[in-house]
């Protein structure tokens, strides 16, 4: 024979409900710390040269320069960002397919170079690649 018991009988289960907010909170604790542990800091370091490297000159290439003070320049001619913009969208209506080669200075910066082909790629130009120049042996 069984006996009942005077308290109700319940059942365990397990609330997820609390659990998704603790989540939520550890996942956006987590975030606010790590994104005071960041550290912008640049590093210099020189990047190997290519032994076997050629330009290619082509009529139909544009050849964009940035020199370590961060200046842009077309076929040696010295142009600002705005001048650049329209350059590269003239080029790019003539015709969609147009190659460009960005070449840096040695000790040019990360940012110049990389906002240089920020604006090429915004024109929508494609083919992009960086032009390198031959190490300069010593004997």
């Amino acid at each position: 024979m069984r006996i009942g018991s005077p308290l109700p009988h319940k059942k365990a289960r397990i609330e997820i409900i609390p659990l998704i907010d603790i989540m939520f909170f550890l996942l956006a604790s987590f975030m606010m710390a790590s994104l005071t542990m960041i550290r912008m800091q640049s590093i210099k370091m020189d990047l190997p040269t290519a032994t076997a490297a050629t330009r290619d000159f082509k009529p139909d290439i544009i050849n964009i320069a940035v020199d370590k003070l961060g200046d842009v320049y077309i076929e040696k001619q010295r142009v600002t960002l705005a001048e650049l913009h329209v350059y590269l969208s003239n080029k790019y209506r003539l015709n969609t397919n147009v190659p460009v080669y960005i070449s840096g200075d040695k000790d040019a910066t990360h940012g110049a170079v990389i906002r240089v082909l920020d604006l090429v790629r915004r024109e929508g130009i494609q083919k992009v690649s960086f032009a390198i120049t031959p190490q300069q042996t010593k004997e």
